[in-house]
């Protein structure tokens, strides 16, 4: 089975850098600590589906395209 909080993350980290914000910025717009954002970019946090929805809104992603595996 693929480790989808690795690749959540991978892609997290993708669309955030991709729209140019930080994580503290990111964390803030979706009213998380930018300590959370920064466990899910690396595979260990496993966040809510509610908390998925709001980063990909933030980030102008589909939730998804957040789980997508290459």
């Amino acid at each position: 089975m693929r480790d989808y909080r690795k690749i959540l993350g991978q892609n997290v980290r993708e669309a955030r850098k991709a729209v140019g914000i930080s994580q503290e910025a990111l964390g803030m717009e979706v009213e998380i600590d930018r300590t959370y954002i920064s466990g899910i970019e690396r595979g260990v946090r496993n966040p809510s589906l509610d908390v998925i929805v709001k980063i990909a809104e933030k980030l102008g992603v589909s939730p998804s395209e957040l789980l997508a595996a290459d």
